[in-house]
């Protein structure tokens, strides 16, 4: 015995003249033990569930969000500009492979706020995906876009 008065298990004890448990009574701990997991473990995946649930609610709500928001960035953005005629030697955002790689993702189903990501960290405008048709901003000519898309690699991090 210990100082609390518990009997002390060891070495000193002969197990084979301690009685056996009953089976009976190992199989009912155990059924009780397997039924409270079981109903702790159901507990909480509802839970889970339900929490997953929300957050997604949450996260299309957001999604919304920014879609209107963007619309009526875009919708700022479309006012009445003077039509420029592009000369010849003026390279379109189509035409330029560092855009053209992006507007390719867009036409195979690509996330467009991933594209936008992806084109904001490498410095160029996202807001050009919606403007094909619009010269490169830094005047590119297309001599010049030839030879800058031989050292660049497509579809590339």
């Amino acid at each position: 015995m210990d100082e609390d008065g518990l009997p002390l298990m060891g070495s000193g004890i002969d197990l084979t003249k301690v009685p056996a448990i009953q089976q009976k009574r190992t199989v009912a701990f155990l059924n009780q033990f397997v039924v409270h997991t079981v109903q702790f473990l159901n507990r909480f995946s509802t839970v889970c569930e339900e929490k997953l649930a929300d957050l997604s609610l949450r996260i299309q709500q957001i999604e919304t969000t920014l879609n209107i928001l963007d619309a009526k960035d875009s919708a700022q953005d479309s006012r009445p500009q003077e039509s420029e005629v592009p000369s010849e030697n003026v390279v379109t955002v189509a035409k330029d492979p560092r855009y053209a790689r992006y507007l390719k993702m867009v036409q195979v189903g690509v996330p467009v706020m991933a594209i936008r990501n992806k084109m904001i960290s490498e410095g160029l405008d996202p807001d050009l995906l919606e403007k094909p048709d619009a010269p490169v901003p830094n005047g590119a000519t297309e001599k010049a876009i030839e030879e800058s898309s031989d050292s660049d690699s497509s579809f590339s991090d």
